[in-house]
């Protein structure tokens, strides 16, 4: 006897199945469909009034009598559009294998938006906001410069526009223009097009997708490598740029999971790494006000969706944020030993903590309070003489030592334009290893 199989039928809104697929339904007793599918399909299951209907919530109780039933004859499982394409498909094939699957694909509700729309989709991205939190949805969508979205009763397209605008600003309203899909390809089918703001205050049917397109021109920023007078700070308080990319390439950053910017200072730091990695979540940590407004203009200008901005001292602070997969130290007000141990103890496995000395004091003790949590810690030293050619190349200026003196300038924040050269203190870099998990390889 052949091996029985599931024969998976997607279906468009209004659009009534192909004999050739009514003729696969001879062979399957049990059908497997959504209450809006037995309204759709009421003269054909009437026709077919022998065969067992079974719900298809909840999925899991769905399954289980998927599985029963085909120890005797195949199962037919409606689906709506392309069942492959964040569809039931996907759990199908993980369930009962790809032996067992038949599937015979309708146009997408993506297809038929943007054709509506008339937009090219080849360039699009994808995403289902299902499951999802609804904090912080900037940072999964703003990312892209043409994104569909599956919404759901939890994120309705006045929901979603809502969100952005309250937290990214009303600054990015003219940045964005809006499509929403209703009721496709049935009699109730409605159209609309607008700004976020315009979207907002508006209402739809639960059976609707979303298009959002950026139409302001792409920034030409480098995707690395901001230079100091193009990142706001203060008071000449930030992390240098040869400092700045040592510092990112002894974190490794991973694409995805969190990165604390602890004592953020201008935020340059967690700034880059938003840029590099957008689906990386990054937590700025900063306790003075006029630093945090600099994050908040560099976030805002860069468009970092994915940088999220923490007003206090660390540790505290830190206790409300996800763990860490990756940790930068800039600056600990004096709490540096509890902020590590606390780093350290939220440490995801394989994780790092980078710690930047910018005075003698830190360089010393850094390294063994890192060592006392546990992490395998190593030290760099970084030295930098920026001179301009060919006016500093007569008389370069070496490096300064680090000194206790009192009233030294921090290290890595002495510049002598003056001298057609600018030194540096020697800054050290420390790094905390923390060792991986089973499997795991970092």
């Amino acid at each position: 006897m052949s091996q029985t199989k599931v024969r998976l039928i997607g279906v468009e809104n209004g659009e009534q199945i192909s004999d050739k697929l009514i003729d696969f339904l001879q062979n399957c007793r049990v059908l497997v469909l959504s209450k809006r599918h037995r309204t759709m399909f009421s003269s054909i299951l009437g026709q077919q009034a022998a065969k067992r209907l079974i719900p298809i919530a909840p999925v899991q109780e769905a399954l289980t009598q998927v599985a029963l039933e085909l120890a005797h004859d195949d199962v037919a499982i409606f689906a709506s559009g392309d069942p492959l394409f964040f569809g039931i498909g996907r759990t199908l094939l993980q369930v009962f294998g790809p032996e067992r699957i038949m599937v015979y694909p309708a146009r997408s509700s993506m297809q038929i938006a943007f054709s509506r729309f008339k937009i090219p989709w080849d360039d699009a991205r994808f995403l289902s906001l299902h499951g999802r939190e609804t904090d912080n949805l900037a940072a999964s969508i703003l990312i892209h410069d043409k994104v569909f979205l599956f919404t759901d009763h939890s994120f309705s397209p006045d929901m979603i526009a809502r969100s952005l605008l309250i937290e990214c600003g009303k600054g990015i309203n003219s940045d964005y223009m809006v499509h929403v899909a209703e009721n496709l390809e049935m009699d109730n089918e409605r159209l609309h097009t607008g700004t976020l703001s315009e979207i907002a205050v508006r209402s739809f049917d639960p059976l609707n997708v979303m298009i959002l397109l950026k139409i302001v021109p792409p920034s030409t920023a480098p995707s690395f490598g901001l230079s100091e007078d193009e990142i706001a700070h203060s008071r000449g308080l930030i992390t240098k740029n040869e400092v700045r990319a040592a510092s990112l390439h002894a974190l490794r950053l991973p694409r995805q999971g969190v990165f604390w910017d602890v004592g953020a200072g201008s935020g340059a730091v967690g700034l880059e790494a938003a840029r590099l990695f957008p689906e990386l979540q990054v937590f700025a940590v900063e306790r003075e006000d006029e630093q945090i407004g600099n994050i908040q203009r560099n976030r805002e200008q860069f468009q970092t969706w994915n940088l999220q901005v923490f007003h206090g001292s660390a540790p505290d602070t830190l206790a409300s944020l996800p763990s860490p997969d990756r940790v930068f130290i800039g600056g600990s007000g004096g709490h540096l030993r509890a902020i590590i141990e606390h780093a350290a103890g939220r440490l995801n496995p394989g994780g790092r903590i980078v710690v930047n000395a910018v005075l003698e004091k830190t360089a010393q003790n850094a390294p063994a309070f890192l060592h006392e949590q546990g992490l395998t810690t190593s030290l760099s030293e970084i030295r930098v003489t920026r001179s301009s050619y060919p006016q500093a190349m007569e008389n370069p200026t070496s490096l300064a030592p680090v000194t206790n003196a009192p009233n030294e300038v921090p290290l890595g924040r002495e510049d002598r334009p003056d001298q057609g050269t600018q030194t540096m203190h020697p800054i050290t870099i420390i790094v905390g290893q923390k060792k991986s998990g089973p499997g795991e390889n970092r």
